[in-house]
Parts: structure tokens; sequence; C-alpha cells
């Protein structure tokens, strides 16, 4: 970050949380091109919207992994070890995770989210439907090192990673990403035993990619654009959202959609104080979601510290599900 936007952000007095998405929008906004981390996607409403865009015909990545977990739940459950603690980064609604809590006992549950009210509902109910479970929710941000809570860190840990949030990473930060896990995994004196389960989408048609992140309902570009009421309504800003749109594009040479939003004019726009100048056309860029072939993956896995145990993929090729182990 540039010095003059980190002496802008530290005026205003901002609780941490709300700091670091100010550096972020402020750095983000500043560099050319124009980008945003997808991490913010994530409050409340976001994650409201995300939950609606897992339902949508057009969004295969879901409903896909949710097949594979259905079918092949017990051979998952059978490499977790007796009484360990399921850790899941980026914790949503509770519908994967009830899938694998069926066919395996386990002692503990820690869903980490950075929407920290949004996973303590879900934690509710999950309690309700499973009283034998201890449950202990952790505000975060998944992407950097956290503490586990105290009564989890002696227990074999088994990571939770569903849905294709591996493919939001540049391939080297989803290496680092795998690092980091590896390391909160190994919080405890069991940590030669530290496994991840984590879902993968794969390479296809651009004609099946490109609706799934640009559906005919318009529920992905809600999402994208709460990005800018977000910062409007937690830093300040004067976005006026009706000047931008939504748009998806699959990079054939980066085996990646992007998700862009794109400005209809020139204008400006007021953040925290600073002005952030748009050119018609010009775009912020806010989310990649890679996609991987089995080889590519592997090799991804095994850079971070993992050896790769088993792998399902549905009949259509569509998406995967590894379980890894710490090596």
């Amino acid at each position: 970050m540039n010095m003059h936007v980190a002496v802008q952000a530290r005026a205003h007095q901002l609780d941490p949380q709300t700091q670091s998405f100010a550096n972020d929008v402020l750095d983000g906004l500043s560099r050319s091109p124009k980008s945003l981390p997808p991490k913010y996607f994530y409050d409340d409403l976001g994650s409201e919207l995300f939950v609606g865009i897992t339902k949508l015909p057009e969004y295969y990545p879901t409903r896909t992994e949710l097949g594979i977990l259905r079918a092949r739940a017990g051979e998952i459950a059978a490499l977790i070890p007796p009484d360990a603690a399921l850790v899941e980064f980026g914790a949503g609604a509770t519908t994967k995770i009830r899938l694998l809590l069926g066919a395996h006992k386990v002692t503990a549950y820690v869903p980490v989210d950075i929407s920290g009210d949004f996973i303590a509902a879900q934690a509710e109910e999950l309690c309700a439907d499973f009283p034998e479970l201890a449950v202990y929710p952790v505000a975060a941000d998944f992407t950097a090192p956290f503490a586990l809570p105290d009564d989890v860190r002696e227990l074999p840990k088994v990571g939770f990673f569903p849905g294709s949030t591996i493919g939001n990473f540049e391939p080297h930060e989803a290496a680092d990403l795998l690092r980091t896990f590896r390391d909160i995994l190994g919080q405890d004196s069991l940590s030669q035993g530290a496994r991840l389960i984590v879902g993968v989408d794969l390479e296809k048609d651009e004609k099946l990619l490109v609706p799934a992140y640009d559906d005919a309902a318009g529920v992905t570009a809600q999402f994208n654009l709460n990005l800018l009421a977000r910062i409007n309504r937690e830093l300040g800003g004067d976005i006026d959202l009706r000047t931008f749109e939504h748009r998806a594009i699959y990079n054939r040479d980066q085996h990646r959609i992007e998700m862009h939003l794109v400005s209809q004019r020139d204008q400006t726009v007021r953040i925290l104080g600073e002005r952030f100048a748009f050119t018609a056309g010009e775009t912020i860029h806010t989310e990649n979601s890679y996609k991987y072939s089995l080889p590519r993956f592997r090799t991804l896995a095994e850079q971070a510290g993992w050896s790769l145990q088993q792998s399902w993929m549905d009949d259509s090729g569509l998406f995967s599900v590894h379980a890894l182990q710490a090596s």
C-alpha cells in the first residue's frame, strides 16, 4: 500500500476489521487496473446472496459437489479420524457439512468465516439438529493465520474447504493458502495427522462456465454490485451503483472466469475523502475463479505440503472433491 493511502485510511476512526477493509479498498482502487479482494463480498447481505446463487439453475458447482458428497459421504468419512474436530474454512450454509456429520461422529465442529453474525446463526441451527456436537464458531479471515479454540487444540483435525473457493486465488496464493491451512490444522500434538477435504472446480466449456457467473435472474450481478454498496455503507462512499454493470468473462489462457464491475460512464467517486476517477468502460476486477485439471491440482497440493489421498468426481467431470493429508 502506498504511504498516502495508508495515512488517509488511518485518519478515520474505524474498528480493526473495517480498517482492513478500508485499506484494501483505497489501495485496490488506486491501482491500475483497479481491483478489489473477493473476500469482501461476504458481509451478511453478500453471504445471503451467495446462498441464492448456489440455488440457481445455471450454477452447477454447488449441486454437483453436493451430489459427490452424498454419493461418497461414507468413503470420505472413513478418512476422518475418530473423535476429530472438523474445521470449515469460509463456512456458510451448513448443507454440505451436514452430509459429513451424518456419516461420521465427530467431537467438534469449528466454522470459520469473516461474517461472524452469519455463522453464529448457522451454528445455532446446527446445534439444534446435532445436540451432541460441540460447535465453536470463529469469526476470522481464514486467509490469514488464526488461533483455534482451546477445546479443539489437542484433537485430530480435518479441514473442510468445499465449493470452488480455492479457485478465487492466484495459483501461488492458493498454494500459500493451503500451507496456511496445514499450519492451522497442525496446532496440536497430532499435527502429523492433519487432513483436508477440498472442493475443486474442473476445466470445462465456457458455454457452461459463463452463465454460472452471469445468471439470467441477475443474482450474481447483485452479489458483485453489493461490494460497491458495502463500500458506501461502511466507508461512506458515494458510488452510484446504477453507473456500474456486472460482467463475467472466461480467460482461456489463464484457465479462469473473471468477474468485473464496469463503469458505464466517465465519473469520479469519493471514499473516505479520496477521489477515484473512472473512464467509461474501465473496470474493477473483483474476482477470479480458476478451473483446474486433476494433475494441476495435485501438483499445487504437493507444492503446499499435502499429499493426495483420494479424489472423487461426478459422472460428467464437472467438479471434484479431494482428500489431502499433510506430508
